[in-house]
């Protein structure tokens, strides 16, 4: 990154060094839990054959060595990697796609799908869109309506509800 006085705030960024060591060490952590749960459950060999934990234990140590080895790899390139991946005006405009997103898949064990959706939609046509207020009342209720019938009533197919969904009985 840039240092204080360096370049302008538009200049600023985020280097390959930090992302890279960021996935590598996102990669440890999910290898380590991974091979320590299927420790939980069986990792070895039974009578008949692998336990359930057996191959998502590997799974978890080969992704916690390959963490470790891009860590290795960005601390060998030190230097190097100093080049930026993205600047901060560029990593704003993902976040503000990534974490209403993120909010809105965990919306749906509470809300359901259909009433998160409609916040999602609504919430996106507003912020980004700025469209009016009846033209986003109409589309952040009229598509999740018509997912409803779609895969409820259509193909019969049951997606996650909430309690309003509950509540009014679908």
């Amino acid at each position: 990154m840039t240092g204080p006085g360096d370049s302008s705030p538009s200049d600023r960024h985020v280097t390959f060094r930090a992302v890279e060591a960021g996935v590598a060490a996102a990669l440890v952590i999910a290898g380590a839990v991974v091979a320590i749960d299927s420790e939980r459950i069986g990792a070895g060999w039974g009578s008949d054959g692998p336990e359930a934990g057996y191959f998502p234990f590997y799974i978890g140590i080969f992704l916690t060595i390959a963490g470790l080895s891009v860590i290795l790899n960005v601390m060998r390139l030190w230097r190097t990697h100093d080049r930026p991946f993205v600047t901060y005006k560029d990593l704003g405009q993902v976040l503000a796609v990534l974490v209403p997103t993120s909010i809105f898949v965990a919306a749906i064990y509470f809300l359901g799908i259909y009433v998160a959706s409609a916040i999602f939609i609504g919430w996106f046509m507003i912020t980004h869109g700025k469209f009016g207020k009846p033209l986003v009342a109409l589309i952040s209720f009229g598509v999740p309506l018509a997912l409803f019938m779609l895969f409820e009533k259509w193909f019969l197919v049951p997606l996650p509800k909430g309690p309003l969904e509950r509540m009014l009985g679908f």
